[in-house]
């Protein structure tokens, strides 16, 4: 897949999250886990108004933020907390198709970003568009905040 980098200016977005610190081995085992956990919380709160899937890695440990979009900010539910995606320049692109294809997105990010000259802050996150059976028009966006 070809891949259309930009360059934009995104503003804050409110999340419902559960933040774990974990390993890169263990993380494709534990985001499912986070994932249901948070859904079991804020299908029983309308004041999160959830969103979409969102996945935020503010670092290479990986120290990990999961949940989904939340309409405001609310008072923390259990593990469930309010956070935020950042806001500030991106560069950005759009995967689309099967999920296990993402790294591609990535590395078209990553690589255009060097190409330009453009200083990666090390956080990064993945906005997944709503499912759909049809793996061709699953969507994730992927957004790499700039230094």
């Amino acid at each position: 897949m070809d891949y259309v980098v930009n360059e934009q200016t995104v503003a804050e977005r409110p999340t419902a999250v559960i933040v774990a610190t974990t390993t890169w081995a263990a993380f494709p085992s534990l985001w499912r886990q986070l994932l249901e956990e948070v859904w079991q919380v804020v299908r029983s709160n309308e004041a999160i108004g959830p969103g979409r899937n969102v996945m935020l890695y503010k670092d290479d440990v990986p120290n990990v933020e999961i949940g989904v979009e939340a309409r405001q900010a609310f008072a923390a539910i259990g593990r469930v907390v309010p956070s935020a995606l950042p806001a500030g320049r991106v560069a950005t692109t759009t995967h689309r198709g099967a999920y296990d294809g993402i790294g591609a997105a990535h590395k078209a990010v990553i690589t255009w970003c060097d190409g330009h000259r453009l200083r990666r802050t090390g956080t990064r996150w993945e906005i997944y568009g709503h499912w759909t059976p049809d793996v061709a028009e699953q969507t994730v966006e992927i957004h790499y905040l700039l230094g």
